[in-house]
């Protein structure tokens, strides 16, 4: 079991992404996740975010960009969620990290875009 975690772990590495956290799951401030959130990856492919129904560390996203619309129920921990192939995480009040893990569809090889969103006040 060590050994399928140290390959899961540097395979989280590999593309940027923290290994699962231990901590519990606690209740969060809903104004500080809530609402809707926007920006652009590097290559100015702009992007949405919408989070709703915020009960404890429950809520409702829905992900949009350059046609892909994903609507997920989530768990929020340590300062973030994920959506499909998408982490959101809280950097300070306002302004979210996101990590969406793409897969070129031509080669299979995967790489990670970047950007901040901004929520809507």
């Amino acid at each position: 079991m060590a050994d399928l975690m140290s390959i899961l772990s540097a395979n989280y590495k590999a593309v940027g992404l923290t290994v699962p956290s231990n901590t519990p799951y606690v209740a969060v401030d809903p104004k500080l996740y809530q609402g809707s959130w926007s920006g652009k990856y590097a290559n100015n492919k702009s992007f949405n975010i919408t989070i709703s129904n915020i009960s404890g560390f429950r809520a409702k996203v829905h992900y949009q960009s350059d046609g892909t619309s994903k609507y997920q129920d989530v768990l929020i921990k340590d300062g973030g969620f994920r959506i499909g192939d998408t982490k959101f995480t809280l950097v300070q009040s306002g302004t979210a990290l996101i990590k969406n893990v793409v897969t070129d569809p031509a080669t299979g090889s995967t790489y990670l875009d970047q950007a901040y969103a901004t929520q809507a006040t």
